[in-house]
């Protein structure tokens, strides 16, 4: 028997919310659900991958349904198998899906591939019958860790929610087991922000650490007066003070702000990444690298994304990415990168970890699930249920 992709589902779900960050607010906003489904039974089940699209980027069922999902069930079965032709290969079948695309124009395109992409590797796992962190691993002559550290985003702007609300968000943060914390910046003026910081950094005391992450909303004057009042707190990091295409503007950054910088959620291949490490005067000692496999083109575009670094010296451990979804988990776990975030309160059921698995001194470890452990997640597995039934 040829292993192969019987069928590609997606359907658009909402995960609105009424909070919202220095951009955007989330009342509008949606993700894309897919489902890979093969030939490969298990139990008597066809085996099953699952993906989704990270928060921030609406949902791309148009694109996905259109162009990529015709493009793996065309290709010959044979042309999508690894060297093994028990499983399929993940780099074959994202090559089958960037087939008569254009080079350039990372937008929309990244996000619909990044979500097919996750749901491909988890089949290839399961088909494998090992989790995805391990198969990782694995393929690239590692030793699987499955303690991972995670932080916690939150501290949105929210309507009617006072400093006494967002010291109750963090603290309440601190009894799950994190100790470092999020909160949005740049929704307000820089004086009500000092007071946000101020306020949260009392709560937390000094055994835990916050971070703070502007969503690209800075000019270059606003983000040095923004880094000159930041730079007298021990922040974990100041993340993303201006468009994440500005790399003057990062560079500039660096000559204001002696402290840890974040950025690289919004950057959608490993060229954006290249080009950010050339030109964006990120320092491999102290700044931290966000990119999302699943904004991103996925995870066979975020191997590449490490080559990238590794030329320039960079470690896969300066690596946190946003979304807080178990793939990036998965990946950190397997290939070394520093973390993940996490989102304990927001966008459910697609963040989070599986059902049991806590936060002790801000680590998870990964159980040993099939694949990136969606099953592991009840409510989350009850929507992908529905979809490939």
């Amino acid at each position: 028997m040829t292993v192969r992709i019987v069928d590609v589902r997606e359907v658009t779900k909402p995960i609105s919310s009424p909070i919202r960050n220095a951009y955007i607010d989330f009342t509008k906003m949606t993700s894309s659900l897919v489902a890979v489904i093969t030939n490969v039974e298990r139990q008597g089940r066809p085996v099953v991958g699952y993906g989704f699209n990270s928060n921030g980027r609406y949902g791309q069922g148009g694109l996905i349904r259109e162009r990529f999902r015709a493009r793996l069930l065309e290709a010959d079965p044979a042309s999508l198998l690894d060297a093994t032709k028990d499983n399929i290969d993940p780099d074959k079948a994202w090559a089958a899906m960037m087939s008569n695309e254009k080079p350039g124009g990372h937008g929309e395109r990244s996000v619909a591939v990044g979500t097919l992409d996750m749901a491909i590797w988890d089949a290839v796992a399961k088909i494998a019958d090992k989790p995805l962190f391990r198969l990782l691993a694995e393929r690239h002559d590692r030793k699987a860790d499955p303690r991972v550290f995670v932080y916690a985003a939150g501290g949105y702007y929210y309507p009617g929610k006072d400093l006494s609300a967002l010291r109750r968000e963090m603290r309440g943060y601190l009894e799950r087991g994190y100790n470092v914390v999020k909160m949005k910046i740049g929704g307000a003026p820089v004086d009500e922000d000092r007071q946000r910081i101020e306020a949260v950094l009392a709560e937390i005391g000094p055994n835990n650490q916050l971070a703070v992450d502007a969503n690209g909303r800075f000019d270059l004057e606003t983000a040095i007066a923004y880094a000159k009042m930041l730079r007298d707190y021990p922040l974990f990091w100041y993340e993303e003070a201006g468009d994440p295409l500005d790399y003057h503007l990062q560079a500039t950054l660096a000559d204001y702000y002696p402290g840890p910088m974040a950025t690289g959620e919004n950057l959608f291949s490993h060229q954006d990444a290249r080009n950010l490490i050339r030109y964006g005067g990120m320092r491999p000692d102290r700044d931290w690298l966000q990119f999302d496999c699943a904004l991103s083109y996925g995870l066979c575009e975020y191997l590449r994304t490490l080559d990238v670094l590794k030329t320039y010296g960079w470690s896969p451990s300066r690596c946190i990415p946003h979304g807080g979804h178990q793939m990036s988990l998965n990946i950190a776990a397997g290939l070394g990168l520093g973390g993940n975030e996490s989102y304990p309160d927001l966008f459910q059921p697609y963040g989070g970890f599986p059902d049991g698995v806590k936060v002790i001194d801000g680590h998870i470890t990964m159980p040993d699930l099939p694949g990136i452990g969606f099953e592991g997640k009840s409510d989350l597995y009850a929507e992908m249920r529905a979809l490939s039934a």
